[in-house]
């Protein structure tokens, strides 16, 4: 088209098209590792990750989904990979050496803080600080001649903690260290790290961009030149490709992103608010909230405030549990962005309970909200409440 067009209709339309064979107006699933090569393959590099030569360089499918998604974060480049975990740890494999220092989120996915807490430092000598990313401050002390690497998770997991992009972007090109974004939380339809100053954003797939609850994947959008180290250095070479078929349901996901989004933004909205208001709750974290400590921030950069509410009751662990054991609608599961609502309690025992907001320390619930009404949701929890005397 002449126009640039919206998001919605990017959702839809970027790396779709008819098949050349069967006239289909939907891309097939493309179950092939290997393809036809070329009358002379003679020069070819056996490891480009953009030629269809085989599928663990990459796919048909593949190809599909990095298109959409490098469109709708407004990278130049995108590399889908078989989970969140594998691009985060594409991104540091690629970019982090002996010796190089990275300053990350002190609350983040589990994965992150074993990766940059351990298994690169104890393996590969990579220096991590963890820092309150969210406080300006704690990140330019933590600086380092060395530091190669900023990493947020913003909206962090599971504390909703937002951390202010746009800022420090300044502080990362300040000193010539890349900055990468884990906006999984959010999604692209709710905030645009690269356009914010980021130098990579990062998504577990597997959470709101599937949306199902059906497939893993991850993706890095970015800079050409970045997206190409990592194809080249954690794909390629690690092996840590998608399947055809999972690159095909997160494809078909990725269509009613926007739609599901919203729902799930605006129903999150009413039940953290009838959560805020209840007497037997302890404490409600949700940046959409103005109780939220960085409820600005977040008003600031994105566009709605997703789906995830971290709270929990004036009750002992016992009774955290048999609290989630009454729900009937809401299923006790820990992933999140599915269409139906997923709750989990983690008691006082992570080993990183030190880095939580105060609150936090003595367990805590974290709770996705999914499609189903405000207004189900809200009736199941006021009966698990009851169940409990609470």
């Amino acid at each position: 088209m002449s126009r640039e067009t919206s998001f919605i209709t990017k959702c839809i339309h970027v790396g779709n098209g008819v098949d050349k064979e069967t006239g289909s107006i939907r891309r097939p699933i493309t179950m092939a590792n290997c393809y036809r090569l070329p009358e002379d393959a003679s020069s070819i590099n056996w490891s480009d990750p953009n030629q269809i030569l085989y599928t663990r360089n990459t796919s048909a499918n593949q190809l599909y989904l990095q298109q959409r998604l490098a469109a709708l974060e407004g990278g130049e480049d995108c590399v889908v990979l078989a989970s969140g975990v594998a691009a985060l740890a594409g991104v540091f494999f690629t970019f982090l050496s002996n010796k190089s220092h990275v300053i990350c989120s002190n609350v983040s996915y589990i994965a992150v803080y074993r990766l940059l807490n351990q298994y690169l430092p104890d393996k590969y000598g990579v220096e991590a600080t963890l820092v309150d990313t969210s406080n300006l401050e704690e990140i330019k002390k933590a600086i380092r001649p060395n530091t190669k690497l900023i990493h947020v998770e913003t909206p962090g997991n599971p504390t909703t903690k937002i951390s202010d992009i746009a800022e420090i972007s300044k502080i990362a090109k300040s000193i010539g260290a890349l900055f990468s974004v884990d906006s999984t939380f959010a999604s692209p339809y709710l905030q645009h790290p690269l356009e914010l100053g980021a130098d990579l954003v990062v998504h577990s797939l597997t959470k709101y961009i599937n949306g199902h609850g059906d497939a893993m994947g991850g993706a890095v959008i970015g800079r050409k030149d970045l997206i190409d180290k990592i194809k080249s250095q954690a794909m390629v070479n690690l092996g840590g490709t998608i399947s055809p078929f999972n690159a095909w349901l997160i494809m078909r996901g990725v269509v009613t992103l926007p739609l599901r989004m919203k729902q799930h933004s605006d129903t999150a909205l009413k039940v953290a608010q009838y959560l805020e208001s209840n007497p037997s709750v302890k404490f409600v974290a949700y940046p959409g909230l103005k109780s939220h400590p960085q409820h600005a921030i977040a008003k600031k950069q994105m566009k709605m405030y997703s789906g995830v509410i971290a709270f929990a009751l004036k009750a002992d662990g016992k009774t955290h549990n048999k609290f989630i054991n009454s729900l009937e609608l809401i299923v006790p599961a820990v992933s999140l962005g599915h269409d139906e609502s997923l709750i989990v309690y983690t008691g006082p025992d992570d080993e990183r309970i030190n880095f939580y907001p105060e609150e936090f320390r003595d367990g805590y619930i974290r709770f996705s909200i999914g499609l189903e009404s405000a207004e189900d949701i809200i009736y199941d929890l006021k009966q698990a409440l009851e169940k409990c005397g609470l």
